[in-house]
């Protein structure tokens, strides 16, 4: 790190863009409301492009090149850092967004023994029990049986085979998933095994590990047609490591700011649940309140285009009062950050509801996806 730097402020609110601004990027049926069949075409092209580009937890080096080479085409400035690659258009301190780059995935620990990537022991100190993955991974074991894999070497992701998923089960001494594979045994140790994973597109729906590549491509296709701030992509969110990556940046850039936006998708057990709204909120997690200025914009921003929204911290505690059973708010990225820096590095989140979390088929609908486009949009002038 070089010598210390007076640490900038943090940036101004950005005046609110006129409607007609908002309503540009989407081209929706009606004055306030994007259409969920509104040509998402391109958006979706992207998608299918680095969905089949494995990025498995603690291995995600290839993707990064992957990802490197898609912002370089698009002129737009881009430097790679330990654990996270920032993205920086002409407008730089306008805003921030932050997308996760890591899937779950396998890696090979023994002969034909493999482990859910994210929970093996060289990971298992940042975690620290109440995230929602941890929360959900006795519930997952069998989710995996039959499912198609491709093993690839860790840093080139050069491809070295592929097999399928014999069976699985959460092994209570190792407290991880622990795995059998047909037709991957002679892997070594240290390798990574990433699900074989293809978009499948509906009417209404698409399927596929949306978590985190989701985000990831939502920030490529806003690059494209106009987003001129700076985004950063972390490695091992699932994992519990990224925010002290992002952190890095922000100390080695001396940056305080209030607007940092972080892309995710949210879990709920149903469609009927998922579908109660177009786009997820938090005013917190488990470790800190997110900035409240920041957050009552986004939600002004969204009222303003007719886009439905909910608070997940809200949500959760009204399951916690119904069930009488306490769940976790979450550690997400932002709220470490913001506990890390002491409030020096704050912003809110914006989520997308899905169904089958943390699977190859994890389903989002095309209005939530066209109503955070919309959203997003609004940060373009």
């Amino acid at each position: 790190m070089g010598p210390s730097r007076p640490v900038k402020p943090v940036q101004p609110y950005l005046r609110f863009p006129s409607r007609a601004r908002h309503l540009s990027c989407y081209a929706p049926a009606s004055p306030m409301r994007p259409s969920p069949t509104a040509d998402l075409s391109a958006f979706l092209i992207t998608l299918r492009h680095l969905i089949r580009e494995p990025s498995v937890v603690g291995a995600e080096d290839s993707f990064f090149r992957v990802l490197r080479r898609e912002l370089e085409e698009l002129d737009i400035s881009v430097e790679r850092h330990s654990g996270v690659l920032v993205a920086r258009g002409s407008e730089p301190e306008s805003v921030i967004l932050s997308a996760h780059i890591d899937r779950h995935g396998l890696v090979c620990t023994g002969p034909n023994e493999f482990q859910y990537a994210a929970f093996i022991a060289g990971n298992r100190g940042e975690l620290t029990g109440d995230s929602v993955s941890e929360q959900m991974v006795a519930s997952i074991a069998d989710r995996f049986t039959g499912q198609r894999v491709q093993a690839h070497l860790p840093h080139t992701g050069t491809y070295v085979g592929q097999g399928t998923i014999s069976s699985g089960y959460l092994c209570p001494k190792r407290n991880n998933l622990i795995f059998e594979l047909l037709g991957l045994e002679y892997l070594e140790p240290g390798t990574p095994v990433a699900f074989m994973d293809r978009l499948t597109l509906t009417e209404n729906h698409i399927s596929a590990q949306l978590d985190n590549v989701l985000s990831v491509a939502l920030i490529i296709y806003l690059y494209r047609i106009g987003f001129k701030g700076t985004a950063l992509f972390t490695a091992q969110e699932e994992a519990g490591r990224s925010w002290r990556y992002a952190l890095a940046w922000f100390q080695r850039e001396a940056i305080s700011t209030n607007r940092l936006l972080v892309l995710d998708t949210s879990p709920y057990p149903t469609r009927e649940a998922a579908s109660e709204q177009d786009v997820v909120l938090r005013r917190k997690d488990a470790s800190a309140v997110f900035d409240p200025r920041f957050t009552a914009e986004i939600e002004n921003r969204c009222d303003t285009l007719g886009i439905s929204h909910t608070f997940k911290d809200e949500w959760i505690e009204q399951q916690n009062l119904l069930r009488g059973k306490a769940s976790s708010l979450g550690r997400t990225e932002l709220g470490r950050l913001v506990a890390a820096s002491g409030g020096q590095i704050n912003g809110t989140t914006l989520q997308i509801p899905t169904t089958g979390y943390h699977t190859a088929s994890e389903t989002a609908s095309l209005t939530s996806i066209q109503s955070a486009i919309g959203l997003l949009c609004t940060f373009i002038r």
